[in-house]
């Protein structure tokens, strides 16, 4: 950070909860900017998030589920909140097993971003699995409904972003899935 970044800086005061559910808590922090100016601002914290990206070959391994905010089916890689003590890795190898029925035999750690920093305070670390392995059946938390199939890569590739593939995150998944295939 240079000097002038300093200026950019705000400084965190009173937090007050506004709401508690299962998913995230919602906050309203009180923040001072550098030249005084006091503002509320709204700040969303949950736990951070695991997304896999099962490489079979000339296909991948996608997953459909309904998502309550889209008010549609959505199709996405696998993945899933990260639990307490759990590592991202460990994360990704158990949405993996959870929501295909696969193991991988190698997973790539392709990056970590935030999925929106001006409202949330979480990450989400995206992994590629590669060396797929049947290993069992799926095994889905009691409110999760997900189906899974392979998928061309092609047309994953050529469908990104479309009302079928509506999730962001995927999207910003698959371009560093491509970025670690161009350089490898």
């Amino acid at each position: 950070m240079d000097n002038t970044d300093s200026q950019l800086l705000w400084k965190e005061g009173k937090k007050t909860l506004l709401l508690k559910t299962t998913v995230l808590d919602v906050t309203s922090i009180e923040s001072t900017s550098s030249d005084g100016l006091k503002g509320d601002y709204i700040v969303m914290d949950a736990k951070d998030w695991a997304i896999v990206i099962p490489d079979a070959g000339d296909s991948f391994l996608m997953v459909k589920q309904w998502r309550h905010g889209e008010r549609a089916l959505s199709i996405e890689f696998p993945g899933g909140v990260i639990e307490t003590g759990e590592s991202p890795e460990k994360a990704a190898a158990r949405e993996l097993k959870e929501e295909t029925g696969f193991s991988a035999g190698r997973l790539v750690k392709l990056g970590s971003m935030n999925p929106n920093p001006a409202l949330m305070s979480n990450h989400v670390h995206v992994f590629a699995a590669f060396d797929l392995q049947p290993a069992g059946e799926q095994h889905l938390d009691e409110d999760e409904y997900v189906s899974y199939f392979e998928m061309p890569k092609e047309e994953v590739y050529a469908k990104m972003g479309t009302k079928e593939f509506p999730h962001a995150l995927m999207a910003a998944g698959l371009a560093l899935y491509r970025e670690y295939i161009a350089k490898q």
